[in-house]
């Protein structure tokens, strides 16, 4: 049984959040941010569905 890879941070090296406490580079929230380290591959994996439909959001 092969080890899953650690899902990665979607950081861009952009850190600044907006008014919603939302990084204007990566689409996290500040919570998820510093969770990021301990959170599972599925975990991280949630998180990424809800940073793409920030960015979805944001396109608009």
């Amino acid at each position: 049984m092969a080890v899953e890879d650690k899902v990665r941070s979607p950081c861009v090296s952009i850190c600044a959040l907006d008014e919603r406490d939302v990084c204007i580079g990566c689409q996290r929230t500040s919570d998820e941010i510093l969770s990021w380290t301990s959170m599972t591959n599925c975990e991280r994996k949630a998180v990424l569905v809800k940073v793409a439909e920030r960015e979805r959001e944001v396109a608009l």
